[in-house]
């Protein structure tokens, strides 16, 4: 134990006892404990700290990285970064793809929250960060501990890809491991949660809390009106915008948000609570041959099977794990899980059928126990508030077996819908003196809709071009009015369509995008940024070989890769696909 020296002069302010105190106090304190107390009596004096101990040792930040998709692992994210704030860390938490690599060096500790989109595809926000952090300049990280929470869907071969490459490349670049890598499934919670409270209990090895009043409050980018806890609004509008004859039956619904506290920016996604049809619950009921009356207890609430089934269970998307469960009653179940193709097979294939077909009985607790918990849909806004004022817009594609379009387009005007705005601040507009181009078909086009509203109210200077397609153009010309308006005011300065179905080759936008390459990399060259929205398993990949077939065609082969890189960099090629 080291000695401690008390001075006369101490003794003379505090007296004998206190001086002996004090020196029982301060026994043992390194520089940083030392440090630290003196700026503590500083304050409580109300006095400044004495010069030589007025910057005492600055506990490190704990950065917070998000790479979400859906919105899941920022959720996941933002809850870390609360609990840890509320423990006494500094906290700062990014986006993926607002995260330069050389600053990453700077860090000390490193919680990463990333999914994985589809099979093996980054999110959106965090592809550029992906591909730096992959990359051969990627710098090294010796100082960096780290710990990877990876979100996925088991279904996938590639389960959670992303966040496994980010663990390894992390490692591989000289950072400390400190946690192992955590694997989510779709259910989220049972592996998030521990991981969450482990990364929290080794955040008190590396980092030492700041006193509450000296921790930067983290102010996520979150509304009031949040997922969990959503507003009813009222539908207004329910009308069809294909034709009785087309395929494809589209809705074009328009919500009250007058006295809703719910705000949003074109760009933003609604997200939609919905409630089960009744003919999905009917059919369940059915095949597992459950009692819908029966009243089933979980988690601290009690309802009916029914009830349960219509407004707090997934009935209309089937998840491996809750087939994995179920194949543990079936061995015809457990084959059907081992089939190669299992992704197309979930997703075409409701709870209902599965159990008719190998004729599985199952009760009530059983459903209640192993079902998901209903998750909102997100739906890109199709409005903007400078235009529409206190509504919101939706441009919605009805899935007979869905859940949330069938209970959308069942909904009759004054009907209340519980919803709430998941902000997507990477797919907002660029600054009014760019120009815009466009790729979205199909619903694709609705937050291209709210774009070309809103720089029309705001007078924006730079030009729009919209790239559209579709399956025919008499029935499925989803807002062909406005667009021909928007072109004859100026709002649009090009528009070119697609409509694969009516001629015997079939023409995608992306083949448009080709017959186009000349005028699109002028436009990229001019400072023009690029925004794709809809499908992607295929629109959105054949959209991103046409750019880059249009950019070798105006540079010669070998650029594209890095002109692209440089654009998403720079935030000028921005996709919400899905």
């Amino acid at each position: 134990m080291s000695a401690v020296v008390v001075s006369a002069e101490t003794e003379f302010v505090l007296g004998a006892a206190r001086s002996e105190a004090l020196a029982r106090l301060i026994d043992g304190l390194d520089a940083r404990g030392l440090a630290w107390l003196a700026g503590y009596f500083a304050a409580r004096a109300d006095i400044g700290a004495p010069a030589a101990l007025a910057a005492p040792t600055v506990a490190p930040t704990l950065l917070i990285v998000s790479g979400s998709q859906t919105g899941n692992a920022r959720r996941v994210a933002v809850a870390l970064a609360a609990d840890a704030e509320r423990q006494g860390y500094a906290v700062r938490h990014v986006h993926a793809g607002d995260l330069k690599l050389k600053d990453l060096a700077k860090e000390r500790l490193a919680y990463f929250v990333i999914s994985t989109q589809g099979d093996g595809d980054p999110p959106e926000e965090a592809r550029g960060f992906i591909d730096g952090l992959l990359g051969a300049r990627a710098p090294r990280l010796p100082e960096l501990r780290f710990a990877v929470l990876a979100l996925g869907d088991s279904s996938y071969p590639r389960f959670c890809a992303i966040g496994r490459a980010v663990d390894a490349r992390l490692a591989e670049l000289g950072a400390e491991r400190v946690l192992d890598l955590g694997e989510a499934d779709v259910d989220i919670e049972r592996v998030a949660a521990p991981w969450r409270d482990a990364a929290l209990l080794l955040a008190k090895t590396y980092l030492t809390p700041a006193p509450v009043s000296n921790v930067t409050t983290l102010k996520p980018r979150v509304a009031a009106v949040t997922r969990d806890a959503p507003r009813a609004i009222e539908l207004i509008e329910n009308q069809r915008i294909t034709t009785r004859s087309a395929l494809k039956d589209v809705r074009h619904l328009v919500f009250d948000l007058d006295g809703s506290g719910i705000h949003y920016q074109p760009g933003d996604s609604l997200g939609v609570w919905p409630i089960n049809p009744v003919a999905h619950v009917d059919a369940l009921l059915a095949a597992s041959r459950a009692d819908g009356a029966a009243v089933v207890e979980h988690g601290g609430a009690a309802h009916s099977l029914r009830d349960w089934l219509t407004r707090e269970r997934e009935i209309t998307r089937l998840a491996k794990p809750v087939v994995a469960a179920l194949a543990e009653r079936s061995a015809h179940v457990a084959e059907w899980l081992a089939a190669p193709n299992l992704p197309e097979r979930l997703r075409g294939t409701q709870l209902a059928e599965l159990l008719a077909q190998f004729d599985v009985r199952i009760d009530a607790a059983w459903l209640v126990e192993h079902l998901l918990p209903l998750a909102p849909r997100l739906y890109s806004i199709s409005s903007s508030a400078l235009a529409v004022g206190s509504e919101v817009h939706l441009t919605v594609a009805v899935d007979p077996r869905g859940a949330a379009s069938r209970y959308l387009a069942d909904s009759v005007a004054g009907s209340p819908v519980r919803a709430y705005v998941e902000a997507n601040p990477r797919f907002h507009l660029p600054g009014d003196d760019s120009d815009l181009i466009m790729i979205g078909p199909g619903t694709g086009v609705a937050p291209f809709r709210a774009f070309v509203q809103e720089r029309a109210e705001r007078g924006a200077r730079g030009r729009n071009w919209l790239f559209f397609g579709e399956q025919h153009f008499a029935s499925q010309f989803l807002y062909q009015a406005e667009w021909l308006d928007a072109l004859k005011r100026g709002h649009l300065a090009r528009l070119d369509v697609a409509f694969s179905r009516d001629q015997a080759e079939r023409v995608y936008v992306q083949h448009r995008l080709s017959e186009r390459a000349h005028d699109v990399y002028a436009w990229l060259e001019g400072g023009a940024s690029i925004y794709v929205c809809g499908d992607a398993t295929r629109m959105a990949p054949d959209v991103d070989r046409a750019l880059r077939a249009a950019i070798e065609l105006a540079r010669g082969r070998g650029d594209a890769d890095d002109y692209v890189a440089a654009l998403v960099e720079d935030g000028r090629y921005r996709r919400d696909v899905y």
